[in-house]
């Protein structure tokens, strides 16, 4: 079976200075709507044939705004949309949210959240609890210190589909390596957890950023996950902070190049077309 190339890892907005407020001025380059029409060409330039759009927005209406996308765009393969998963009619929205085809799963911004283990309260665990029941797979936004939690997280819910978004966001601009490779090493031994190789660019120093830099880090994630169970993303449009996305992904192009042809289809597409089930 042929597997469509897939960036299983981007972003549309419709730029508000107060909702978008994580957005700031050093990110200027990103204070901007960015909308498919503009990602359509972008993908067809760097060989890609879909995508899958994460939100970015803590609200229902972000799935609205999202979907409706989805629905006017074919590329659009999949939503990761938002919803209150300690909410008391968590599983009443869960339904609700069965209907949209489109619709593959949920995240929610752990990596801001005060209380570092929040993804562990009861609340929370029990909407953990009824997504796999509605077909819907989490992904994990998460920083390194938020690692071991995950890990707990994954060891309670083993039939839970999970993905780590931006390999968990680790020191790349100061090479911090060492507690980050020993926890999501730990984390990966959950088969139920997956990982995107996206947002690297971010974490490094956005001017002065050399592909090498990235090296240590994409072998650690090789070596802990394999080559079945990690993921292409682009982080679009949030990767223009550091580079365009033909520079972006060049980097992981020319790392994976010593991939298998096999191994290079999983990693491009068909991971994320049997996560997401595009």
């Amino acid at each position: 079976m042929e597997y469509n190339t897939i960036d299983a890892h981007q972003h549309f907005w419709q730029f508000d200075p107060v909702r978008d407020s994580w957005i700031n001025e050093e990110m200027a380059i990103i204070q901007h709507d960015f909308l498919p029409q503009q990602l359509e060409k972008i993908l067809s330039e760097n060989g890609m044939d879909g995508s899958v759009v994460v939100q970015s927005d803590q609200s229902e209406k972000e799935n609205k705004f999202q979907l409706n996308n989805a629905a006017q765009y074919d590329f659009i393969r999949g939503v990761v949309g938002w919803v209150d998963l300690q909410a008391a009619d968590i599983e009443d929205k869960l339904s609700y949210y069965q209907q949209f085809i489109k619709l593959k799963g949920f995240r929610h911004v752990l990596q801001g959240e005060p209380q570092r283990d929040i993804m562990l309260q009861p609340a929370f665990k029990y909407g953990i609890s009824l997504l796999n029941k509605y077909g819907f797979t989490y992904d994990l936004l998460i920083f390194p210190d938020q690692l071991k939690y995950a890990a707990q997280l994954a060891a309670a819910f083993p039939y839970q589909p999970f993905v780590v978004d931006h390999i968990a966001k680790p020191g790349i601009k100061d090479s911090l390596i060492a507690e980050w490779e020993k926890d999501i090493t730990a984390l990966a031994a959950y088969q139920n957890v997956y990982c995107k190789v996206s947002g690297l660019v971010t974490e490094a120093d956005w001017n002065n950023w050399k592909a090498t830099n990235f090296t240590p880090y994409l072998d650690t994630i090789v070596a802990a996950f394999g080559t079945n169970r990690i993921m292409y993303g682009s982080d679009w449009p949030v990767c223009l902070v550091a580079a365009d996305y033909a520079k972006m992904k060049q980097i992981v192009d020319d790392y994976c190049s010593k991939f298998s042809a096999s191994e290079q289809a999983a990693f491009f597409g068909k991971t994320a077309t049997e996560f997401y089930k595009l």
